[in-house]
């Protein structure tokens, strides 16, 4: 027998790793049996995705920000419709890129298989109405966050809490100690991780400020270094960029870089799933989010939750300080980076509630790419036996 093919697309570098992990699991779930094709990024790649386009077509963030690129995304949203329509999936699953997987499903329904879309669209934060024409187009929804699913019921749609990957990551302590290591090259430290974005736009604007404060502490700690985790595409941009810096900084693009930030005293981060990244790793940090003025106006008139980390949204409370437009200024940022750094208590306690938010993110304690994986093969009457999580 031919073993189904899923289709999966993803349209943003979050969504990549999202759909490699989920890869890995629909292999093992269904024992092999199973193609897969679509779109994706560097991570998807490395599980076998030939992908269609580049995903970087896609990664665009902003309701400003996004207009230039509205006929490139048009003409892949098309070339993407016809691909999938014409190689007849058992299931399709759309990942993240909410506008995109979104048209791409309405454009290609009725479909002659499932449509799954992981990631549901953030309606407990901001308009609503997005799960009633998510319902209209898709069959199922995974969920990442616990406190989604009521906000789901309404709209009648197929609503599935699978808890979020990132979480679901194990750091060997010898690994990440050898990585802390080479990464502060005999020095003492401290060690500083900076993540000013996985788009290339956001990164350019993130990084001046992250600059400031970098440079900041180095002046107060002459034996502090940076490393800069990213994504293979960005990596030759931010050499360039931190090439003058008052300080050593290392950009790590490399298959391991989770463990530079495993391996840090502290960390500065966007706002966004990286939050969660460092939550895993157990690494203190601030968050900090600058967007254009305009798309942040719009925002602001239609936003109804009070946290930009989902850390802190899963939390309840601000367990991670976060410094959005107005207050991302360098001067605040270096302060809440020098209490979490000086303070052994503030770290802890920031630790601590880190673990409780990455328990909470693992329903049952199972891996969320497993329960994601038996959520799609259910749809397709593919999943052999459930195995252990």
């Amino acid at each position: 027998m031919t073993a189904p093919l899923v289709a999966l697309v993803a349209g943003e570098p979050s969504g990549d790793l999202l759909g490699a992990g989920l890869m890995r699991a629909l292999r093992r779930e269904a024992g092999g049996h199973v193609r897969f094709a679509g779109v994706g990024g560097e991570a998807m790649a490395g599980e076998g995705l030939a992908s269609l386009f580049p995903i970087d077509d896609l990664a665009v963030m902003g309701l400003v920000e996004v207009v230039p690129s509205i006929p490139r995304v048009l003409r892949r949203l098309a070339r993407a419709a016809r691909a999938i329509r014409a190689m007849r999936p058992a299931v399709l699953v759309t990942i993240d890129a909410q506008a995109f997987s979104r048209r791409l499903a309405a454009r290609l329904h009725p479909a002659p298989f499932p449509v799954v879309h992981y990631v549901g669209p953030t309606i407990w934060a901001w308009r609503p109405g997005r799960a009633a024409k998510l319902a209209a187009v898709v069959d199922r929804v995974l969920l990442l966050f616990p406190f989604e699913p009521p906000h789901w019921r309404p709209a009648g749609l197929d609503a599935v809490y699978v808890g979020h990957p990132a979480v679901d990551v194990a750091f060997d302590p010898a690994e990440v100690a050898g990585r802390r290591d080479r990464l502060l090259a005999g020095g003492e430290g401290p060690l500083l991780a900076l993540l000013p974005g996985s788009r290339a736009g956001e990164a350019r604007r993130h990084l001046p400020i992250f600059r400031r404060v970098a440079e900041g502490l180095a002046r107060r700690r002459p034996g502090l270094r940076a490393v800069v985790p990213t994504l293979p595409a960005l990596a030759p941009g931010l050499h360039r960029q931190t090439g003058g810096w008052r300080l050593p900084v290392a950009v790590d693009d490399g298959p391991g870089r989770r463990l530079a930030m495993a391996a840090a005293d502290a960390a500065l981060a966007v706002s966004g799933t990286v939050s969660l990244d460092l939550a895993a790793a157990g690494t203190p940090h601030a968050v900090a989010y600058r967007a254009h003025p305009l798309t942040a106006a719009i925002v602001r008139r239609l936003l109804k939750v009070g946290f930009a980390s989902p850390v802190n949204l899963v939390a309840g409370r601000e367990a991670v300080p976060e410094f959005c437009q107005e207050r991302c200024r360098a001067p605040l940022l270096a302060a809440a980076l020098e209490e979490l750094l000086d303070d052994a208590g503030k770290a802890a306690a920031q630790r601590s509630a880190m673990a409780a938010v990455a328990a909470a993110l693992r329903p049952e304690g199972a891996s969320p790419s497993t329960l994601a994986a038996r959520a799609v093969l259910e749809l397709i009457g593919a999943c052999q036996p459930p195995a252990a999580a």
